[in-house]
């Protein structure tokens, strides 16, 4: 019989060796590397100006099957643009053919995108070429005469085109601007109500954000002691063409230590609050330095909550204070914003990039505008320690926020001696959009400047301004002391002058 011979036996290390045999070389198998992605996307797009959404979206492969992001990685105009992690690529600031704000001036903006996969990565240099779109000319057209010194002009908002007209005196008329038409009773009348000598008066308007339903709105005016009051009204519920006088309510009450600096803007912010200019109580150089005091309501831009009433037991005080406000945790009134003003006698949201900006009234040397963007509560513009960016009492701040543009006192045609604060056109003539267009008062002059030169940081010289003067010369009447700007519900840019007319740009 045959036997079968045993297997031999092995030493361990024999199996050891077997198992980590390779070829000979005594090396684990190499695993596959990972591949970076690359992009699929166009390495140029052409735009229209104006154009405030996604403008690109940027494409790449990953051999992996890698989950990639996009982001932005460079290039001379990178701080044009927004990306998201998707790729959905985006204008910062709607793009203005006629103010380019690329690096070369030129309309063509240059990007580097990048895309990761978290490991690896490639880029893309990407042109973006803004292109014009549409007629560039216009006119200015009186649409209204026969007001007694008007300070400010607003969009009735009932889509009828209509806009409120206020008159410093006390009057609040409507005026259809299509026909001239004025509504013969005033919508409000408290001229038995108000101060009127020297800077006092009815000063400012807003309706509230629901005023279409509830017929709500809110006036500033000085009381018969020259002092301010902040009310609220409804119209009679049988017609929107007036106010119930009945309905006054006292919001906000504040005394005034002289006859100027009153300041008198209103208007509710992009956030649902309403919004107060207040001047520095007046004379002359801030004597009480209210400018700089945080514990009272003069100098200051204010910030209420009107849909609530934390002060029950104070008759001038119906409205809550929003929490985010600078002061709420203590060291100066709830109430403020922004403080450091002299004068700010009119202020404007940008709808767009909901920014405030403000026009404020020199003492002897300069007049400015400063801005807000949304999350700038507490900024200190700096008055009366300076004035613009000028030493008045005292030197510069690091704290302080210098204006983003000024200019100086005098007859030039970039000179004035009390600014008119404007709007930053966002309406129907192509040629002006994105611009700020703001006037002075005393010289009756009218300036420009692209949004996108304001920043907050620099100071944009006057010798930057596109003058207008001229250019708005009207069709009929002429526009001699330029009292406030305004808006209607088409964004349509209006004139007041304090002479009683009310003009209107408008493409040609």
């Amino acid at each position: 019989m045959l036997r079968r011979r045993p297997p031999p036996i092995l030493s361990i290390a024999t199996i050891l060796g077997l198992c980590a045999c390779d070829g000979g070389n005594g090396a684990p198998p190499p695993q596959p590397s990972n591949q970076p992605p690359s992009f699929t996307s166009a390495p140029s797009v052409t735009v229209p100006e104006n154009s405030d959404g996604i403008i690109y979206t940027a494409t790449a492969t990953d051999p992996d099957g890698d989950a990639l992001a996009f982001s932005l990685a460079g290039g001379a105009d990178q701080s044009a643009f927004r990306i998201t992690a998707a790729g959905a690529l985006s204008f910062a600031m709607a793009p203005d053919f006629e103010a380019p704000a690329d690096g070369d001036g030129n309309n063509v903006y240059l990007v580097r995108i990048g895309v990761s996969d978290g490991t690896t990565s490639d880029t893309l240099d990407l042109m973006v070429t803004v292109t014009d779109t549409g007629p560039d000319e216009f006119a200015v057209t009186r649409v209204g005469v026969g007001f007694s010194q008007p300070l400010f002009v607003a969009p009735v908002p009932d889509g009828s085109g209509r806009v409120f007209v206020v008159q410093k005196g006390g009057l609040i008329r409507i005026l259809d601007p299509a026909t001239g038409a004025i509504t013969p009773t005033p919508f409000l009348n408290v001229s038995a109500e108000v101060s009127t000598n020297s800077e006092r008066g009815l000063l400012g308007l807003a309706t509230a954000p629901d005023f279409a339903s509830s017929g709500v709105f809110y006036v500033n005016l000085t009381n018969l002691n020259g002092d301010t009051e902040i009310r609220r009204y409804r119209t009679l519920a049988a017609d929107r063409n007036r106010a119930d006088p009945a309905s006054a309510d006292l919001i906000l009450g504040f005394d005034q230590p002289f006859a100027n600096h009153n300041g008198g803007w209103i208007d509710f912010g992009p956030d649902g609050f309403l919004y107060i200019g207040s001047g520095d109580g007046g004379s002359a150089g801030d004597p009480q330095n209210n400018g700089q005091n945080s514990n009272v309501l003069l100098g200051k831009i204010l910030r209420i909550d009107v849909g609530g009433d934390s002060f029950p037991g104070d008759p001038a005080r119906d409205y809550r204070i929003p929490s985010d406000n600078p002061f709420v945790g203590g060291g100066g009134r709830g109430e403020i914003w922004a403080l450091g003003l002299r004068n700010p006698f009119r202020a404007s949201f940008d709808p767009v990039t909901r920014n405030l900006l403000i026009g404020d009234v020199g003492q002897a040397a300069v007049e400015e505008i400063d801005l807000m963007r949304p999350g700038d509560g507490g900024a200190n513009f700096g008055w009366s320690i300076v004035e613009g960016t000028q030493p008045f009492n005292g030197n510069p701040q690091p704290a302080f926020v210098p204006p983003v543009t000024e200019y100086s006192h005098g007859t030039g045609p970039r000179q004035g001696n009390s600014v008119t604060g404007g709007y930053v056109y966002r309406g129907p003539v192509e040629a002006l959009r994105g611009h700020y267009v703001f006037g002075d008062f005393v010289a009756g002059a009218i300036w420009s400047a692209p949004l996108s030169r304001l920043s907050i940081g620099s100071t944009l010289p006057s010798s930057q301004f596109t003058v207008r003067t001229q250019e708005f010369a009207p069709d009929q009447g002429a526009i001699d002391n330029v009292s406030s700007f305004g808006i209607d519900e088409a964004n349509n840019l209006y004139i007041v002058d304090f002479d009683g007319e009310i003009f209107r740009i408008e493409p040609r």
